[in-house]
């Protein structure tokens, strides 16, 4: 699966050898040095819409050692700044870390001592659309069409003119209805008659920001200038294609690149993207066509079917190992390898059931699928919690509370901990999982078998510089099945084989002569195998 092409888009370098741990700041830990405004949502009840846990980046600062452990290189935040939710996607003040999170001194506390652990941090822009509370708005609520900012948003003529209000809340917009007739006041073509303005899915509390405005523009362009100046990474971008304008993200990316020529950005993009990669925009998007393959196939005979997200994510098809290495095949071409390379893998979010509740709640086929993920070009990205197996089905269940304490979780959620811990590890010690070349050897019924190889060349056509005695070539082999499977596989230039161990590997190969090499795997489950 590589291919000699000319020289592709400038990814960072460091993207490549990175693996991201997404966080949900509210949900994720709780510290003393942050003081709540007030009563907060019982830390071990379940998840609520609009329930604080309290969560705080002090309390992310304080487990960074947890993180570390586990093989984390690069935090993926939730957003962080001003609102009045607790997922944050409704910002309120795109220049101050939300006060409940501890401020912009607790966010440089972290900063600081991530990058001491040699951790990058991304953050979640969401620039888009804004919140009720976003300061320009609640401006144009107080003073109407005489407001400065009346043009930093999309309002209808009868607002403009005069003759109506923007109902921001809906219980203000059922009396307007009640009193003008159900008479929508003129409200311009695109727009809901209710509320008198664009707002993302016409949310009331989610005003669209007109990034036609210069001065709306060069707001959110200063933000995200001033957060790396700050110190933070790379950005990830929230419903980008929302934004019809392709001027703005070329102006985003050459601003931050300008700051920091190694600022990652990836953009939120559920299907390909080859517009947004050609070197003018996103380094990467979130490859969800790729958790898609995987979950089909690490997950076949027992994905549940039922938990189906707003993007209908996961309502595939069953794969078998032919028609996933064919997927894999498609996606692996899509993009010039260097931006293949730097792909954000994940396999559940803020916006999906998570990872073990998609495959039918099966510990075995949710290890299979990491495996695979931390086996497979690109940079792959952990959801808070998934490496302990967690269980979570649609939102809020799937943004539930991390525990308190490492040292007081069962005996399954540890064993997956180790498991995962180990897969890390065995990506962080061999280069070729990270850059080498990808074929697949091997792809009948439940049974897949790849190679990664730095022989002649790795994933993006050139050499790989290795350490002396590092594996040239590892085999990555795995049995979605119920069955124990046995495969054999013909190989050139091979006279050794030996698993790579971690906590919960399975399987054994052995090496039968003449390039004969016989694979035996339990079921549901992968193993790695060093070739000499």
């Amino acid at each position: 699966m590589s291919s000699q092409r000319p020289a592709g888009p400038h990814t960072p370098a460091w993207v490549r050898d990175a693996v991201f741990y997404q966080i949900f700041p509210d949900r994720f830990a709780r510290s003393a040095q942050t003081q709540p405004p007030g009563p907060l949502e019982a830390w071990d009840a379940a998840p609520t819409h609009h329930g604080f846990k309290g969560g705080d980046l002090r309390g992310i600062t304080e487990r960074l050692g947890e993180l570390h452990e586990l093989g984390i290189t690069a935090l993926y935040l939730c957003p962080i700044f001003s609102s009045a939710s607790n997922h944050r996607y409704h910002t309120y003040d795109y220049f101050n870390v939300d006060p409940m999170l501890g401020g912009n001194e607790a966010f440089r506390e972290l900063l600081d001592a991530a990058h001491a652990r040699g951790m990058r941090i991304i953050l979640d822009g969401v620039f888009n659309h804004a919140s009720r509370g976003f300061w320009p708005f609640h401006h144009v609520l107080e003073n109407g069409a005489q407001s400065p900012y009346v043009d930093w948003f999309y309002t209808d003529e009868a607002f403009l003119r005069g003759d109506r209000p923007l109902i921001a809340y809906p219980e203000a917009a059922e009396w307007h209805a009640k009193q003008s007739g159900g008479a929508g006041g003129g409200v311009a073509s695109g727009l809901e008659t209710g509320i008198g303005y664009k707002a993302w899915w016409q949310l009331p509390a989610l005003p669209k920001i007109n990034v036609g405005n210069a001065e709306a523009r060069e707001h959110l362009l200063q933000a995200a200038e001033f957060w790396i100046r700050f110190g933070a990474d790379g950005w990830r971008l929230d419903v980008p294609e929302e934004i019809d304008d392709e001027s703005f993200w070329q102006e985003f990316r050459t601003r931050v690149r300008a700051i920091n020529p190694e600022a990652y950005t990836v953009g939120e993009i559920w299907k390909r993207a080859d517009a947004w990669l050609t070197g003018d925009r996103f380094d990467a998007v979130m490859n969800y066509p790729l958790t898609e393959a995987i979950l089909g196939y690490a997950g076949s005979g027992r994905l549940a079917r039922d938990l189906g997200d707003h993007n209908d994510t996961y309502k595939r098809p069953e794969l078998d190992a032919a028609q996933f290495a064919e997927k894999l095949t498609e996606i692996m071409g899509w993009y010039h390898p260097a931006t293949t390379a730097v792909q954000l893998n994940l396999l559940g979010s803020h916006d999906t059931p998570r990872l073990r509740s998609i495959v039918g709640g099966s510990a075995a086929a949710a290890q299979l699928a990491t495996l695979l993920q931390l086996a497979l070009p690109g940079a792959p990205c952990i959801y808070y919690g998934d490496e302990l197996g967690s269980l979570g089905a649609n939102d809020p269940a799937n943004r539930g509370p991390f525990p308190a304490d490492l040292t007081s979780i069962d005996a399954e959620a540890a064993a997956f901990r180790a498991f995962v811990r180990g897969a890390v590890a065995a990506r962080h010690e061999h280069a070729v999982l990270r850059s080498g070349a990808l074929r697949v050897v091997h792809a009948e019924g439940p049974v897949l078998v790849l190679e990664r190889s730095a022989d002649p060349v790795g994933f993006e056509g050139a050499p790989l510089a290795l350490e002396p005695g590092a594996a040239r070539r590892l085999l990555v082999a795995t049995n979605t099945g119920d069955s124990p499977a046995r495969v054999q596989v013909q190989l050139d230039g091979v006279s050794g084989v030996t698993r790579i161990d971690w906590e919960g590997v399975t399987g054994a190969a052995t090496l039968l002569g003449d390039g004969a090499l016989a694979i035996d795997l339990p079921p549901v489950s992968g193993a790695i195998f060093q070739l000499r």
